[in-house]
């Protein structure tokens, strides 16, 4: 292989030449003594202005065939909220979820909660997403159960978000969805007909139901708390007329009839399970006065449009999705619960894999395990080999610490690089 060809082979993505980073870093500090944030919020932003620098530490990996090629790499800082660390995350994810698939259609259904929940969210973020999570998974299992055209027991994956395009405060649930399910005695798998599985309408009417009522017993039991912008709320008569108006408003749900397999939509699905609010790539431009990043265009499909804000108010939106620590965003229920993937989930497999055609029978290829290092994850997802030398194309590249650097020849050579995917 010639040097030119494993440079090529090696290369990566280039790192974007402006960073959320640069803005904690420039505006942080002066945000936060101004405004306050949470311990979660915090962390977040001391994590993000650390990831990735000398403050962290790191390693430098050294050509064995000694061409005088050396890479450093600093740590990652591996918050959730961090636009640089999720791209492996997001890998692992799939890799654990794909050992499970079931070899059918899915739907992919979305739940947003109307925009008057916004500030009692975000004064209560645990419980009302907690209250998200449950009454849109039973919702759908239950009706799934009961519709006489199916009645069966479905499985699904859940992943919230709570951002719009410009980073606005946007709550709502992605559901992936089994086309069918196993029946009422649990022997055969039933499948959904007609690119259909519960109507929407009826779904839409019974989750906002269960939401309110169970909005209801946490507002009685004293569960919720009231920030300065909602404390008319926290009166028993007020509260009683904030739930009448939900009720008379139509919650908004669809659901995407089945395209591609498990694979593929899990494949889809794992773009949106470790996503935070903005990437890099997005940012445009940033200066003392303003930050100026890319949003998608509703009005105009397949085109971008331009946001300008300034450094305080991004800083604001970005903070909005920051989720309470050791809260879980990805959750798994029905025959996706973990309670089930040893019993109903492996035997809606095999009834499934029964009805199928012997070409047609899933079967997951070799795939690097849980634990692989991210060099070998990512040369399986990309055909990047990073222990590959790029300046002779012969040599392998081996770790060292940091500090064995610092000899008489110093690291003037070195040349650092910052993969997103470690």
């Amino acid at each position: 292989m010639s040097s030119q060809t494993a440079s090529d082979h090696c290369m990566i993505p280039p790192r974007p030449p402006i960073e959320v980073a640069q803005i904690f870093r420039s505006h942080g500090h002066t945000y936060r003594k101004r405004h306050g944030v949470t311990k979660e919020q915090y962390q977040a932003m001391i994590d993000i202005e650390r990831c990735r620098t000398a403050a962290l530490g790191g390693h430098v990996d050294v050509c064995d065939h000694k061409c005088g090629y050396m890479r450093i790499s600093y740590n990652s800082c591996r918050n959730r909220n961090c636009p640089k660390c999720q791209s492996l995350q997001s890998a692992r994810w799939l890799h654990a979820r794909l050992q499970h698939f079931l070899p059918t259609p899915h739907f992919h259904v979305v739940v947003t909660l109307p925009h008057e929940l916004r500030h009692l969210i975000l004064a209560n973020q645990r419980i009302l997403y907690t209250m998200l999570f449950h009454c849109a998974s039973q919702s759908l299992i239950e009706m799934a159960r009961h519709r006489h055209r199916l009645k069966a027991y479905v499985g699904l994956t859940a992943v919230l978000h709570t951002w719009s395009q410009d980073m606005l405060f946007h709550p709502h649930l992605h559901m992936v969805v089994t086309a069918g399910g196993l029946d009422q005695s649990g022997t055969q798998w039933v499948a959904s007909k007609d690119n259909f599985l519960v109507p929407v309408r009826g779904l839409s009417k019974k989750i906002q139901d269960k939401f309110l009522n169970e909005l209801n017993k946490a507002f009685e039991k004293g569960e919720l708390a009231f920030h300065t912008t909602i404390q008319d709320l926290q009166h028993p008569k007020a509260f009683v007329q904030f739930l009448r108006k939900l009720r008379r408003k139509k919650w908004v749900v669809y659901s995407k009839a089945p395209c591609g397999d498990a694979n593929h939509l899990f494949t889809y699905l794992s773009a949106y399970t470790h996503k935070v609010a903005i990437s890099n790539h997005r940012l445009h431009e940033i200066t003392e006065e303003h930050v100026t990043f890319r949003a998608r265009d509703n009005h105009n499909p397949g085109t971008n449009r331009f946001v300008t804000v300034s450094p305080e108010e991004f800083i604001r939106r970005f903070l909005l999705h920051v989720l309470p620590s050791g809260f879980m965003k990805v959750r798994h229920y029905g025959l996706m619960a973990s309670c089930n993937a040893k019993t109903k989930l492996t035997l809606a497999k095999r009834l499934i894999e029964e009805t199928l055609p012997q070409g047609e029978r899933s079967s997951i290829p070799h795939r690097p395990g849980s634990d692989a290092a991210w060099q070998e994850l990512l040369q399986h997802l990309t055909d990047i080999d990073l222990k590959l030398c790029p300046q002779c194309g012969t040599g392998r590249l081996i770790r060292h610490p940091l500090s064995s650097l610092h000899d008489e020849n110093g690291i003037s050579q070195a040349q650092p690089i910052f993969p997103d995917s470690s």
